[in-house]
This record gives structure tokens, C-alpha cells and sequence, in this order.
């Protein structure tokens, strides 16, 4: 039996390149290496254990795990070893791990010397489907999840599906979690493929939405459906040790908030509700809060969320597809934050 690769382009001009999705493609990674780099800085974790040996002068620098690490002082550190190397913008930055890890060493490699290159070994679900696609970079603030930051595309993308064979179950489940997002943005049947057709199926949805607006206007918002509450309850853990979620995990719970939200506004039906909660637990995933959270301290972190300009936005289903609805009401937010809560129906 053939194996399954697929190589799907990021048309972005100048700024295109590809994503390579299939199984054993690691062991290929010197050959996506542009013949000008001098040296390579391969940033990872000591977890993820994905080592390939260059012929060309590299070296590991090593981060943290977690979103704790996604950090202003783990920027501070690369870039010291980046510098310590005496790499210039010849050189190159290749990420090996998850989307901590490919959203941490973007943002040193976007920062560096003004910017120098960089490409991405993505090891986990969540990565592959969504976090190392379309260059997106940034870390964490105690204030907010991801604001700091800078868009800065990769010279390539390695979604290598034999990564995933020793994942953990709950990061497995994560990246689960933003497949059943895809299911409202044109994955219809998703579910249904061998996983390889999963995450190229997804990485062919992303790629189109990076292409149409590669800065983030309202049309890449959209891949940020459920992202409102999922990050205003990640940045709530951290501390809220009660809010233990992964990234996945809060987009699944955000996903059934939009829902609710959307159907009180009468934006969608009832069974739409019911379509999400159906996509949401078919993956095995969370659909509700565990815990109950002042609705106000979880409005005032949504509101400094980086999309929202100012006012409470979302984006939210419509029978013509999903949308980035703005200047939402905050009682009808908090009314329906306290429902969702107390784990009422409609």
C-alpha cells in the first residue's frame, strides 16, 4: 500500500510555501532546508523527542512545556541563543513540537534581527490542523492569551501523521478540538476519512482562509470560531487551577457557548444547537463548564480579546454559514453565560 502525501501550497506570492501532510516525512526534513542556511537553531522540548541529525551546523535550544511557557522571557532566552550562536537572517529557526512550541519560536524568528526564517515539525494534532499554519506567532501575557505577537509565515510545514503515534490522549483530544470547528467551516464528513484525509482536509480549509486574508481581517476570523470563550477560559487557568483545560478541549466548550449564543439572538435553530453539541461529543469532548465562574470575570477577559476592537465580538453560526458578529450585548452575554453554567438547555 502507498503511503498518503499530499503537498498543499499556501499561495501567498513571495510569501508562499508548502505544507507537506502524510507519515514518516521527518526523516525528510534536511531536504526543506534552503541550500543558503548556514546554520539551523532547532527549537523544541525535551518531551517531544524528535531529533533529526542535519549535515549543516545546528544546535537544540530547549523551552518549556505549556502555555505557561508561550512567554516574553522564553522570547528573551531564544533569541539570546540565537544570538549566542551568531546566527544572522541567512540562518534559520526550525520548530519541532507542538503549537506552544511553533507559536513561540515564530514569534523569537519573527523578532530577530527584524526576522529571519523559519520552519515547523508539527507533532501534534492541534498544530497540524491548525496552530503551524498561516503565521501566526506570539506568546502569552497574565493579561490574555496570544497578545504579543507578529504575523510571520514559514518557509515550510511538516505535518508528519507517524508524530502523533505516541501522543498522549488528552493531546490528542485537543487537536480534536479544533477539527469539530472545521465541521462548521466546510468539513462536512470529516469525521468519516482515514486520519491523514482528516488533517489535509483541514489544512486545505486553512490554507484557502490564509490566502483570502492572510492579516486576519473578518474572513480569517472565521477560523476563530468558539476561540472567544475558549481563550478567555484558558487565560482564566491560569489561576484558576479549577479551568484545567487544554487549548482543543476550551474551543469544543466555546464552540457549544457560540452555539447557545447565536440561538439566542435568533441566529440559528435549535437543532443547529444540537449539531454542535452532536460534532462536539462525537470527538469525545468536553461540552460544558465543569465549574461555575463569575459571568463578569469572564466577559472583562473577552473583552480584551485582540479581535475584539473595543466591544464584545464573536463569531458566530447563521444559516448562511458562520460570521464575525461585533458590539454584542453584554447582559445578553452574562444571561447566557449563567445558563450555560448551570447547564440549562436552548
Amino acid at each position: 500500500m502507498s503511503r498518503f502525501n499530499q503537498k498543499i501550497v499556501v499561495n501567498l506570492g513571495d510569501r508562499s510555501y508548502p505544507v507537506y501532510v502524510g507519515e514518516q516525512l521527518v526523516r525528510d526534513l534536511a531536504q526543506h532546508i534552503p541550500s543558503d542556511v548556514g546554520k539551523v537553531a532547532i527549537v523544541t522540548q525535551e518531551s517531544v523527542g524528535i531529533l533529526p541529525e542535519l549535515e549543516i551546523p545546528s544546535a537544540v535550544v530547549y523551552m518549556g512545556s505549556g502555555e505557561h511557557a508561550k512567554s516574553l522571557d522564553t522570547i528573551a532566552m531564544l533569541c539570546s541563543r540565537f544570538a549566542s550562536m551568531g546566527m544572522n537572517r541567512r540562518d534559520m529557526v526550525v520548530a519541532i513540537g507542538g503549537g506552544v512550541v511553533s507559536d513561540t519560536a515564530g514569534f523569537a524568528a519573527a523578532s530577530f534581527h527584524r526576522g529571519i526564517r523559519y520552519g515547523t515539525v508539527a507533532t501534534t494534532l492541534l498544530s497540524q490542523v491548525d496552530a503551524a499554519i498561516g503565521g501566526k506567532t506570539g506568546v502569552n501575557l497574565p493579561e490574555g492569551k496570544n497578545l504579543v505577537g507578529a504575523f510571520w509565515q514559514p518557509s515550510f510545514v511538516i505535518c508528519d501523521i507517524s508524530s502523533l503515534d505516541s501522543l498522549p490522549q488528552r493531546e490528542y483530544l485537543c487537536g480534536l478540538g479544533e477539527m469539530a470547528k472545521y465541521a462548521f467551516l466546510g468539513a462536512e464528513g470529516l469525521e468519516k476519512l482515514p486520519l491523514v484525509e482528516q488533517v489535509a482536509m483541514c489544512v486545505n480549509i486553512k490554507a484557502q482562509f490564509v490566502e483570502d486574508d492572510e492579516r486576519e481581517g473578518d474572513k480569517r476570523a472565521l477560523l476563530n470560531y468558539g476561540h472567544t470563550l475558549a481563550h478567555a477560559i484558558e487565560a482564566l487557568g491560569f489561576e484558576d487551577s479549577r479551568l484545567d483545560f487544554r487549548h482543543g478541549e476550551a474551543v469544543a466548550i466555546g464552540l457549544i457557548f457560540a452555539a447557545k449564543l447565536a440561538h439566542r439572538m435568533g441566529r440559528i435553530s435549535s437543532q443547529r444547537v444540537l449539531d454542535h453539541y452532536r460534532v462536539v461529543e462525537s470527538y469525545g469532548l468536553p461540552s460544558r463548564l465543569p465549574v461555575k465562574v463569575e459571568p463578569d470575570l469572564v466577559i472583562g477577559v473577552m473583552s480584551k480579546d485582540k479581535k475584539s476592537f473595543g466591544t464584545l465580538t464573536f463569531v458566530l453560526d447563521s444559516p448562511s454559514g458562520v460570521e464575525v458578529v461585533r458590539d454584542i450585548d453584554v447582559d445578553l452575554v452574562r444571561e447566557v453565560l449563567v445558563e450555560f453554567m448551570d447547564g440549562l438547555s436552548g
